[in-house]
């Protein structure tokens, strides 16, 4: 167990959860660093936020998942704090002097959400200490998103984390792109593409970057590659709802359908796809095995409400 000291004069726990344990034959942990933060559903708010769900997924699935954030010191701010810990998810949240943030999410008759962003929230104000640092040191895997790279000071911090790792430990460096509202620009988008080895992407959001970036749009397949030549990626995979999902690598090319399931909502579900996909590859397996555990995983989330069901053990 590790302390934190917040800002307020506050100690936080991480907690290390042994429940869904699996061998794997890296034992550094796998990051999620960004925003984190209160879903407002219509039945109420769950916690949420792509790094939280995320590293839960990541430590249900077997890995020590962490989440890197931050809260406000309010109310809000402990009730985070409180459900990572009871939820079993390792986690740095530092607690800054801003409001916690939250979303409004509404979902259509289908279960897709909708989402209204605060502005001026506590994930905006990231900030690394010597305790997250060192965490870069045995990092086996980051994942990071363009939402929480909207202020200065966390892109920054996003930065400095991935940047920290050691080149010897060959970590896999995943930007789940997650475009939302108006936070994201094409420059935004080229330095995270040149920053990290996989890119995950919805086809919406790959239409959306397509023309941006002048690479082919109306073939997943011929456009990942492109984007695989021109950014050095090791993998890029699209996500495409209820029409299926692409993983494209430069020597091999995975599809498969979406399983058939009653939707509640698909809150979270592109973060437990991604937390699948990286536990896999960490523990060697093949790319169609390791896509069709990570659809599993999705359509899973997608039975339940909220980003972080409880996993059967």
């Amino acid at each position: 167990m590790f302390l934190i000291i917040s800002p307020c004069g506050q100690f936080f726990p991480i907690f290390a959860s042994a429940k869904f344990k699996l061998e794997m034959e890296k034992n550094g942990v796998i990051i999620g660093i960004g925003e984190v933060l209160f879903d407002l559903l219509p039945e109420g708010k769950q916690l949420g936020g792509a790094p939280a769900n995320f590293a839960y997924h990541a430590t249900c699935l077997g890995c020590n998942g962490v989440a890197v954030s931050a809260v406000g010191c309010d109310s809000l701010g402990d009730e985070i704090v409180e459900l990572l810990t009871t939820n079993g998810v390792n986690h740095h949240i530092a607690r800054v002097d801003a409001p916690t943030g939250t979303v409004r999410v509404t979902l259509d008759e289908r279960g897709i959400p909708c989402y209204e962003i605060c502005e001026g929230v506590a994930w905006d104000k990231l900030q690394l200490n010597d305790e997250v640092l060192a965490l870069a040191k045995s990092c086996d895997a980051i994942c990071f998103g363009t939402l929480a790279q909207r202020s200065e000071m966390s892109r920054k911090a996003i930065c400095d984390l991935i940047d920290a790792i050691p080149a010897e430990r060959n970590a896999l460096v995943i930007y789940d792109i997650n475009l939302r509202q108006n936070y994201y620009s094409k420059e935004l988008i080229e330095a995270s593409l040149n920053r990290c080895n996989i890119l995950k992407i919805n086809d919406e959001e790959f239409s959306t970057i397509a023309p941006m970036l002048n690479f082919v749009a109306d073939d997943f397949e011929v456009g990942a590659r492109e984007l695989i030549e021109r950014y050095g990626l090791k993998m890029v995979v699209v996500t495409c709802g209820e029409k299926g999902s692409l993983v494209v690598t430069k020597n091999e090319v995975s599809k498969l359908e979406t399983p058939k399931v009653e939707v509640v909502d698909t809150v979270g579900a592109g973060d437990s796809f991604t937390a699948a996909l990286c536990v896999g590859l960490l523990q060697g397996k093949e790319i169609r095995e390791v896509h069709r555990k990570a659809v599993e995983v999705a359509a899973f989330v997608c039975k339940n409400a909220g980003a972080m069901p409880p996993y059967e053990e």
